[in-house]
């Protein structure tokens, strides 16, 4: 496993951690890395989608 680690002492680990913060900061953390992650993709990537707020042709400013 990790560095020599098994499943038992992973499993002992996230029970000490999910003790300290607690599982409700857990679950906020999770989902603000998935979103980090996505918009680390979508930008590497590039996007090809226009933008809402940049003019379209024929767009005239009045």
């Amino acid at each position: 496993m990790i560095g020599g680690l098994g499943w038992g002492e992973l499993l002992i680990i996230l029970i000490i951690v999910i003790a300290i913060f607690g599982a409700g900061k857990l679950a906020g953390l999770g989902g603000a890395l998935g979103s980090s992650i996505r918009e680390f993709r979508k930008a590497v990537k590039g996007d090809d989608e226009p933008r809402s707020d940049a003019k379209t042709e024929g767009e005239t400013k009045v």
